[in-house]
């Protein structure tokens, strides 16, 4: 996911230029502030992903299973009852006895009902949210170990899309935050490419290691100089 901006007027980021500085407490202690800091800071563990409730396909496969069922259902205690078979029952319990196993329909039919287990096979024991990036769970504080947190791969892209143009030479740019990967693309106006790339790389890995995710995606950044004309 991409997200496009030009260049706004420079003011204050979301995120802080520097990491590392220590807050100061209510007290006025510059360095009250800097147990919790480094207690969040230190847990490197890797978070789980978030599990997707799927709740659409498991609706849709509860609706379809509960109609067949009842259908079904309904047409035997028809035949129980003494009236006949509906014709799509008969018709169905023809053809399978009828058609061999090499038959076109056969296959199709067999290929499209494996194709569908899969599906749902995939969708059970896959955790899906692929749009949410788990954060670090910080150590050393009472009670965090039940919390868990997540960042939009949305939000991660402006974040880092704001941070990036406020490089200077930067006149637009680009982000897109993947699982894995952090794609950056700019255009430079002025300076040399070099230089903003270095700045620019620098700005963002720090950006990077500022979202708290729980595994730190690969940055790469390309820069180069707006078409003219």
């Amino acid at each position: 996911m991409s997200t496009n901006t030009w260049r706004q007027p420079t003011g204050d980021s979301d995120l802080p230029s520097d990491s590392g500085q220590a807050a100061p407490s209510a007290d006025g202690a510059p360095g009250a502030g800097t147990g919790a800091t480094a207690a969040i800071d230190a847990s490197d563990r890797s978070a789980r992903r978030f599990w997707s409730a799927r709740r659409i396909p498991a609706a849709v496969v509860a609706l379809l299973s509960a109609a067949a069922v009842g259908l079904l259902l309904y047409d035997v205690v028809s035949v129980r009852a003494g009236r006949s078979a509906m014709h799509w029952r008969r018709r169905l319990a023809e053809e399978l006895a009828t058609r061999p196993l090499d038959d076109i329909w056969m296959i199709v039919g067999a290929a499209l009902a494996m194709a569908l287990g899969l599906w749902l096979f995939l969708l059970a024991v896959t955790p899906g949210l692929r749009r949410l990036l788990p954060m670090r769970q910080p150590s050393g504080i009472p009670g965090t170990g039940e919390v868990r947190a997540g960042l939009d791969r949305r939000a991660a892209a402006l974040v880092l899309r704001d941070r990036a143009v406020q490089v200077p030479g930067v006149r637009s740019a680009q982000v897109a935050v993947g699982r894995r990967k952090v794609k950056a693309r700019a255009r430079a106006h002025f300076r040399d490419l070099e230089e903003v790339r270095a700045d620019l790389d620098a700005t963002l890995r720090e950006a990077v290691r500022a979202l708290g995710l729980a595994r730190q995606p690969k940055l790469t950044v390309h820069v180069r100089r707006p078409k003219k004309g």
